[in-house]
């Protein structure tokens, strides 16, 4: 369905809501509200929350730390409260584009939804055993949360009946095009019932989300509650310029800020899987207790490092971008760039998982003189000039070369090209007898030891040849013949 006629909401100060209980919510959800300590909505669930509530299509842009989760969540048990959903027949799908993010929405579900015990969850996510999950949707669930992957591969195999969805949320909308998942959601969005409440959240809203939003959302109520692709007040950033891009100099200029800064824990973000590992074993080998999370790792090995890092089990988690987005971890001191990332958005999203919940927190990031354009970029994007700053004593790259202990040219012995075994010189590779006989190089016996009824020979021919100076081997080997007897 197309949408049209978008209004953006603006509340005045007198309309502003102090608590949840003014916003229409039950008493077992607004119990649950209190024992999880959040007494005050933020902005976005304050807006957005009466509009799901009322059935309406929501277009939400937040930044990210802002409660976007809760915003569609709480609504959706409100409005699931009543009702029970039929095997294979979901009453609800939320899209997420992470396994990561995917896991903390289900989280928050149980955690919102504890005095709810009528409703139930299924999780759909890849890398993980699809036959409990399988099993999971046979039984009936109000509430799917999934990839796209793996639900597209459980609508072919038939395990899947859409006919019932009526809430559909889109979360993280700008992850999922970055990643490439628009068409998927087109062709999930495709497999829904026409007639359905559609939610889009995202933390920044470039034209193809726009697009999106055209596409799949009707009359939406769309709800700003910060400039699109700002960063959060509550972070302080900086930048730290290094004189070079030599990796061992950046890993150096990290260490020294994880001993100066008053550090509980970070993230610390590589633009490159492989980097991700050789700066968390950089970091172990230097004493720190870091952890590393990236794409290519299961899903067991992601949840595990997730679970350590959240327990404080490691207090440095080495990340790929993977962890950029949506993930909610409570009380995260810092946020180090180790590369400047490549997309000016996701440095927003990188930062902002620091100072979250009105909290402060400090972002800092390594640039090199060939990462200056991105930088540009950002600064750019954020309509904020970044405070740069510098490490005095960084050692050159050179020195750095020369502190690694490298055997001198006197003690090591001479090299020889690859493949070939050292020359024993004092051997010759052949020796040239008077006459037509070419001996081999192998030693000769004494001609006084030689047989009388044998004599060697060679098919050396007289005169130059096309080998040089020396014959190949095959050509000089000796030949043995048996003397015919007179």
């Amino acid at each position: 369905m197309n949408g049209s006629g978008k209004k953006t909401v603006k509340k005045s100060k007198t309309e502003n809501v102090t608590t949840f209980t003014e916003l229409g919510l039950n008493d077992n959800i607004l119990k649950a509200i209190d024992d999880v300590g959040y007494t005050t909505p933020t902005p976005i669930q304050e807006q957005a929350i009466p509009y799901v509530l009322q059935m309406r299509d929501v277009l939400g842009c937040a930044q990210t730390g802002t409660g976007k989760t809760a915003s569609f969540t709480l609504p959706m048990i409100e409005m699931m409260a009543s009702g029970r959903a039929r095997a294979r027949m979901p009453r609800s799908l939320i899209l997420e584009p992470t396994r990561e993010l995917a896991t903390q929405v289900a989280d928050n579900f149980k955690l919102y939804g504890k005095y709810h015990p009528g409703l139930s969850m299924a999780l759909l996510i890849g890398g993980e055993n699809m036959e409990p999950q399988i099993k999971n949707l046979e039984r009936g669930v109000d509430l799917l949360i999934a990839t796209p992957g793996r639900l597209i591969d459980l609508f072919e195999r038939g395990r899947i009946m859409p006919n019932d969805i009526k809430i559909f949320v889109i979360d993280e909308a700008d992850r999922m095009l970055d990643m490439g998942f628009i068409p998927d959601i087109e062709k999930i969005a495709g497999r829904l019932p026409a007639m359905r409440q559609t939610l889009l959240f995202s933390a920044t809203m470039p034209p193809e989300i726009r697009k999106l939003a055209n596409k799949f959302l009707s009359n939406p109520k769309e709800v700003t509650v910060s400039p699109p692709s700002s960063a959060s007040v509550t972070i302080n950033h900086s930048l730290i310029d290094l004189p070079s891009g030599n990796d061992w100099q950046k890993r150096e200029a990290l260490r020294h800020l994880l001993r100066q800064e008053d550090v509980l824990n970070a993230f610390i973000f590589c633009n490159r899987k492989r980097d991700v590992a050789l700066l968390q074993k950089s970091l172990a080998k230097h004493g720190f207790n870091a952890g590393a999370l990236h794409g290519d790792l299961d899903q067991s090995t992601r949840t595990e490092t997730l679970d350590s890092f959240k327990s404080g089990s490691i207090s440095l988690l080495v990340c790929s971008d993977v962890a950029a987005r949506g993930l909610d971890i409570a009380d995260v001191s810092h946020v180090f760039n180790f590369d400047v990332p490549f997309n000016a958005e996701d440095y927003i999203h990188r930062i902002g998982r620091t100072g979250r919940a009105g909290k402060t927190g400090t972002a800092v990031t390594l640039v090199t003189p060939d990462e200056a354009k991105l930088i540009t970029a950002i600064e750019t994007l954020i309509k904020k000039e970044i405070q740069r700053g510098t490490i005095d004593g960084l050692p050159e790259p050179d020195m750095a070369q020369s502190r690694r202990a490298r055997p001198s040219s006197a003690s090591s012995p001479a090299r020889t090209p690859r493949g070939r075994r050292p020359r024993d010189e004092s051997k010759p590779r052949y020796q040239k007898s008077t006459g037509e006989v070419y001996v081999s190089p192998r030693p000769v016996p004494h001609p006084d030891s030689t047989p009388a009824s044998v004599v060697t020979s060679h098919d050396a021919p007289e005169g130059p040849h096309a080998f040089g100076d020396s014959l190949p081997a095959f050509l000089r080997r000796p030949r043995t013949v048996a003397k015919r007897s007179s």
